[in-house]
């Protein structure tokens, strides 16, 4: 690995004008598209680019984790519909992707048959456009037609077009083909002359967060603006949408109100369209199948004399919840180590994935055939043994079928089927190839204790030791999220591998407060003014793999994305001595200003509101763009953003980047003119993104 640069003297100003609110030196580098603006962020990313390329590791990890990600031997993941199985693809040769299909006999195969039903580069050289893929929605039960959902160089802000399965072309909106306008928002099917439409297209229709806030059923051949109102939500509200259920025998019409983050209500339009409220806790999530509801608590919640924890599952008929006249089952209760991640309907059975002390297990629920009888319990048959396990239900209106995903962060992952019921045995059906020799590779479970006490576990995974050059203190790269109740687990990456542990580093996977690793009891301990207990957590994580000895701090660096760079924003700003180098990637760093910001009002629930002041003044303690200060050693930084992300502002990272410069730091800014929130609009510009990130680390930390 490649030697840092020796250290040079740096002249560190101690006569910065800092920002404050209300008096920023650096806003107008929010303009998005300005030309000075966009001027600034060219010639950082150009100089970042020419630094980084020095010595050709840059390229070298570029190309190599270009392979991983346009390998041919990938699993193509499928959903099923019909007698077909959907996938869509990106390789080297299609690097706007194609959307296709194979039969189920074929998927079997080593070498499915495929046939392309959409491919993207070529629509975009017809059309002279920039199209990312979205996703697309088939109609059921015809499967004749879809909503294909394209966005301008992977914005948020997308498009729906009614695409013909049969002439393999979009059904021209003249002959009453459906098109939802460029915004934030989507179609919905509900027969095959009327789907449900909910668009923010102009500022009537949208939420304070950009959102749409009104839900309209659109009849073909009729203009999208005389569509009838079916549910109209509040400014302040997050976002409003609707869907229809098509299970056999239990068909209707459902909107959800999302009124913040961790605040929705369900509704069911009854037979004249009037929405109907599922009672439940605003803040739990309501799952609606067959003639049952499922309520999953993220607070504690008293009904029928009983009290239930957040966490908890419980079970009720949809017409006695409605009816008020319900008792409901309890089909999950956390435990102090256990929390369910997800819950997977299949026609007749309910799928839980319970994490275990971050690792997965599987649970199988039977409903009653009457509602008074009791549900059964059991482990799923055939399940494959991993760390890891994703769920996926293989079409829950027709079997009972699953799609599982097996993997660590040393074995690739194997695709199985698996028959909930029992009645079939597993069927294995695909592996992922294998990206790196893991083969004197580990990995093992820690925990570490944060300042209040509180346990923390982390992952540590050891890289080839072959692979480095000194005997010295092993480069070791930090990862964390810490929001949002998302869970982090021991998934393999090909990229990783090949860019960071084949190289002979070390890296950390740090399941700190703020994520659903053990149930929203973990997510809230870190919300708003109990933010900083996140930040405690990953600072313990890093002084604990010094003290066992993993790494010291001088190569030790952390990296996170998006409320991640939040987190490795605030390292930097709070913890500079725990690191030698940091990467922040499309993050939130002006806290006092990000409501204000694309779709910032939408997060107050995990952060709180900067223009109460009250809340900001325990907001401003987590703000890392008012936390920098002159005469401050601050650890080498890279920041990344997407000037086409129209989530969180690009002007958080190009700010405090200037603000950096101006504080003498060592900091280095690349901005990618498509890609979103993901950063990347295709594969090339995805492995260029992260070789920046690695080659960044490898440079900064040196072998």
């Amino acid at each position: 690995m490649p030697t840092p640069p020796a250290a040079q003297p740096r002249q560190i100003p101690t006569d910065v004008t800092l920002p404050l609110p209300g008096a920023d030196p650096y806003a107008w580098l929010e303009d998005v598209g300005g030309d000075a603006a966009l001027a600034w962020a060219r010639e950082r990313g150009e100089a970042a680019n020419a630094r980084l390329a020095g010595g050709g590791l840059l390229a070298e990890i570029e190309a190599e984790v270009l392979e991983v990600l346009d390998d041919d031997a990938r699993i193509p993941y499928v959903g099923a519909a019909g007698d077909h199985l959907y996938n869509f693809w990106r390789d080297a040769e299609h690097p706007r992707g194609l959307w296709r299909r194979t039969s189920e006999e074929s998927y079997r195969t080593d070498e499915p048959v495929w046939e392309v039903l959409l491919d993207l580069d070529a629509l975009n050289e017809a059309e002279g456009e920039d199209w990312v893929w979205h996703g697309a929605s088939l109609l059921r039960p015809d499967l004749d037609r879809a909503i294909v959902t394209l966005s301008h160089g992977g914005s948020d802000a997308d498009v729906d077009r009614e695409y013909d399965l049969a002439t393999l072309a979009f059904v021209d909106p003249a002959n009453g083909g459906f098109v939802r306008p460029e915004a934030k928002g989507g179609l919905a099917w509900i027969d095959r002359d009327t789907v449900f439409v909910f668009s923010a297209e102009d500022e009537a229709s949208s939420t304070r967060s950009g959102y749409p806030r009104v839900v309209r059923r659109w009849r073909r051949g009729a203009p999208m603006s005389t569509a009838e109102v079916v549910y109209e939500g509040l400014t302040d509200d997050l976002y409003i949408s609707a869907h229809h259920e098509r299970t056999p025998g239990f068909e209707r019409d459902v909107v959800t109100r999302s009124i913040a983050f961790y605040d929705s209500e369900t509704y069911v339009l009854d037979a004249a369209g009037t929405p109907v409220l599922v009672p439940a806790p605003r803040s739990a999530d309501v799952l609606l199948h067959g003639p049952w509801a499922l309520v999953r608590l993220r607070e504690p919640w008293e009904v029928a004399g009983t009290a239930h924890p957040g966490g908890t599952l419980l079970a009720a008929p949809l017409d006695a919840l409605l009816a008020g006249a319900h008792e409901p089952v309890v089909l999950f209760a956390p435990t102090p180590t256990s929390a369910l991640e997800n819950v997977t309907w299949t026609r007749s059975r309910v799928v839980l994935t319970v994490l275990e002390d971050v690792r997965h297990r599987i649970e199988v629920l039977t409903p009653p055939d009457a509602p008074s009888g009791a549900w059964q319990h059991a482990a799923l048959p055939g399940a494959p043994a991993a760390a890891t396990l994703a769920v996926g239900a293989v079409d829950r209106d027709t079997h009972d079928d699953l799609w599982i995903t097996a993997t660590d962060f040393l074995t690739p992952p194997t695709l199985v089927r698996v028959d909930a019921t029992a009645a079939r045995p597993s069927e294995y059906l695909k592996a992922a190839p294998s990206f790196f020799d893991a083969s004197t590779m580990r990995w093992e479970q820690h925990t570490a204790v944060s300042d209040d006490g509180t346990r923390v576990p982390y992952f540590v995974v050891h890289g080839d030791p072959a692979a480095r050059e000194s005997d010295g203190p092993v480069p070791t790269l930090l990862y964390g999220y810490g929001g949002f109740e998302i869970s982090l687990t021991a998934d393999y990456s090909g990229v990783l591998g090949r860019a960071w542990l084949a190289r002979g580093g070390t890296y950390v996977l740090a399941n700190i407060r703020g994520g659903g690793e053990y149930g929203p009891d973990w997510h809230a301990a870190a919300l708003q003014d109990k933010r900083h207990r996140a930040y405690e957590d990953f600072a313990a994580v890093a002084r604990d793999v010094v003290a066992r000895g993993i790494t010291d701090h001088a190569h030790l660096a952390c990296k996170g994305g998006s409320n991640g760079g939040l987190l490795t924003g605030n390292m930097l700003a709070s913890y500079p001595e725990l690191f030698g180098a940091i990467v922040v990637q499309v993050p939130l760093l002006d806290m006092h200003r990000y409501t204000r910001l694309l779709a910032g009002a939408s997060w107050q629930a995990e952060y709180g509101d900067p223009d109460d002041p009250a809340q900001w003044e325990f907001i401003r303690t987590f703000s890392p763009y008012h936390l920098l200060r002159p005469g401050t050693e601050y650890p080498p930084v890279l920041l990344t953003t997407s000037t086409k992300d129209d989530r969180v502002h690009p002007g958080h990272a190009r700010k405090m980047t200037a603000l950096l410069e101006a504080l003498g730091a060592d900091v280095t800014y690349y901005e990618n003119l498509e890609g979103g929130h993901g950063g990347a609009a295709d594969n090339s510009q995805a492995a260029h993104l992260a070789a920046l990130a690695y080659a960044f680390c490898w440079e900064r930390l040196g072998g």
